[in-house]
């Protein structure tokens, strides 16, 4: 029991990681292809590796929760991933594409409304820390980017907290399996983004070696993998609480991309990146504290 309590905590650590060093490898391969076709290469190969991945495990491949599960792919994949294209394509991968982390403050709105979520106690000390580290790092006043972008990055936000929710709802009301829920969310979010690869304008994919590594990392761990330890940390913490969480990924991103492209972390980031990782330590803290509780009352 107390080994299980760690394994969202585990989760987390491994998420942030792995997402905040994709947006290094995004940036690689955005470069050798168009950035629809490659969204919607990711989605593609993120659902076959998942479909590997239920036979394997024996699990059932039909889709248990049609309804649910085509909004939820609808919103969460396909509209985020849409609207991130778009934002990194209009403001770069810069300040713009770190508005959608702003995810957290629109999903504890929502999941006060609709899920009756409460932040209580030290918990908002955890969450001001995590929020005022992200707005160090974001740095709204000094943005150099459109108003589109800006825009964009904030709808794409918004995606991401819809789908949460919708996500949270549905486990409230289906113990529907959490690798196949990802994987024909991944397979319904593929058909609107391939085509807008079809529709939209754009060059053609520079295929080579290094982007079919680039793609294959970015379809099975990004995507695949990513997506469904999202859904497995959601359905074990409250919305908001796993929101915040991820502000890890941004951290990762920032380190990543300083370190393997040798730029200097200005003081501001180094404060945000302190403030984001108390509030994280806090919120685990807190939630090992949670975790003990019933033991102590027994």
């Amino acid at each position: 029991m107390t080994q299980r309590s760690w394994f969202p905590i585990v989760a987390l650590i491994l998420l942030s990681s792995i997402w905040g060093y994709t947006w290094v490898l995004a940036k690689q391969a955005l470069s050798l292809a168009p950035p629809f076709a490659f969204a919607a290469q990711r989605c593609i190969g993120g659902a076959l590796a998942l479909f590997v991945l239920l036979k394997l495990t024996g699990r059932p491949l039909r889709c248990a929760e049609p309804r649910a599960t085509i909004l939820i792919g609808l919103v969460q994949v396909a509209g985020f991933m849409a609207l991130q294209t778009w934002a990194l394509v209009e403001g770069g991968p810069g300040k713009t594409s770190v508005l959608i982390f702003t995810m957290p403050i629109w999903t504890l709105v929502l999941a006060r409304i609709f899920l009756g979520e409460m932040i209580k106690g030290a918990q908002w000390l955890a969450a001001g820390l995590t929020l005022f580290g992200l707005l160090l790092i974001i740095e709204p006043w000094n943005m150099q980017a459109t108003a589109l972008s800006k825009l964009l990055g904030i709808l794409a936000a918004l995606c991401w907290s819809v789908g949460t929710i919708q996500v949270k709802l549905l486990r409230q009301k289906s113990q529907v399996d959490l690798i196949n829920l990802t994987t024909w969310q991944m397979v319904v979010g593929a058909f609107p983004l391939t085509l807008l690869a079809l529709v939209v304008p754009e060059g053609s994919t520079q295929w080579s070696l290094h982007y079919v590594y680039l793609l294959t990392f970015m379809s099975v761990t990004s995507t695949g993998l990513c997506w469904w330890l999202w859904i497995y940390i959601l359905d074990r913490v409250p919305a908001w609480e796993a929101s915040l969480s991820v502000l890890g990924t941004p951290v990762i991103a920032i380190l990543s991309s300083r370190f393997i492209l040798n730029e200097t972390f200005k003081i501001p980031e180094i404060v945000g990146i302190l403030s984001i990782g108390i509030g994280l330590s806090l919120l685990s803290f807190i939630g090992w504290l949670t975790s003990r509780q019933p033991t102590k009352n027994n």
